[in-house]
């Protein structure tokens, strides 16, 4: 039986993984080292990749860089989810803002810490990265459009940092980013629709807000469309083994959710919209094993 102070402790902890989000946070490790076993290095031994010391300092400090991100985008927004997500909100209060200021500047600067292991340019990149984010944070995040395709822009960015160190410039790998950039900005966009009344209640000019929900749906109504453009281009173009099955479930999803757009109304609906993009975002990470099954037994092997 826990007594009293360790449930509170416990609680803080499940609080902390909270405001970081946690489950995001191990999602694009995941992405980042499955990117980079079948995408970005495909000719490299699996252990090889698995054991290189830079890979785990990027990933490692990408995570860190995250999470700091999440925990100061959970500061500047501790008003407006109070109105949006009120339970989470009353958890995440659990922390204290000063001790989640305190991560904030420790994890960013354990992360600049651990890129001086890979290089000075590693560096730099990190530290543009914490910079943007703080950025977007306290000032784009409240403009319509910018607001959301600097989000979209800076959820990719880790993949970017796995990109150069490989330097790998196959045309295949921006139209998977391009892919993932469109469901990024359609799932930034299906949020605030979500949030319409906190950002309301706070002055976040965001395309709802400021343009009107019918607008907004007609701007995620093309962005879906776009996005079959990637999609073709993938299933046509090059090869990507049996991922071609997970393209084909995301040509489904989307024709539901663009038909289940149209008649949402509330913010229950777009919190279903939300988990379908999630859904297709998650599903894309665990799929990229799928370029090439007979891969994964033959490297492993190596």
């Amino acid at each position: 039986m826990l007594s009293r102070r360790n449930k509170l402790f416990f609680l803080k902890l499940l609080s902390l993984f909270s405001v970081v989000r946690g489950y995001n946070i191990l999602i694009i490790i995941i992405a980042q080292y499955l990117t980079s076993i079948f995408i970005l290095a495909p000719h490299i031994k699996l252990r090889n990749v698995v054991f290189d010391p830079n890979l785990f300092v990027i990933v490692l400090a990408s995570a860190g860089v995250i999470a700091g991100g999440y925990i100061i985008n959970n500061f500047y927004d501790k008003e407006k989810d109070l109105i949006n997500r009120p339970q989470k909100t009353m958890l995440d209060r659990l922390v204290s803002q000063q001790t989640k200021l305190t991560g904030y500047f420790l994890l960013n600067f354990l992360s600049v810490v651990l890129a001086s292991y890979v290089s000075f340019r590693a560096v730099a990149f990190f530290s543009l990265y914490i910079f943007a984010i703080w950025f977007y944070s306290h000032k784009l995040k409240k403009f319509p459009i910018v607001g959301n395709t600097v989000a979209s822009i800076l959820a990719i960015i880790p993949f970017f940092a796995v990109f150069i160190y490989y330097r790998n410039f196959d045309e295949v790998i921006f139209v998977h980013a391009t892919f993932l950039f469109l469901m990024l900005m359609i799932r930034e966009m299906i949020k605030d629709l979500g949030n319409l009344k906190g950002d309301m209640a706070q002055n976040y000019k965001t395309i709802p807000v400021a343009y009107g929900e019918l607008t907004s749906k007609r701007i995620i109504s093309v962005l879906i469309l776009i996005s079959c453009g990637p999609i073709y281009l993938l299933l046509t173009r090059y090869e990507i083994g049996y991922m071609y099955l997970y393209f084909y479930l995301c040509v489904a999803l989307l024709f539901i959710l663009l038909l289940a757009l149209w008649i949402s109304k509330g913010r229950t609906h777009y919190v279903w919209l939300h988990n379908i993009l999630k859904l297709i975002i998650v599903a894309g990470t665990f799929s990229i094993v799928l370029i090439d099954v007979n891969m994964i037994l033959d490297r492993i092997l190596w």
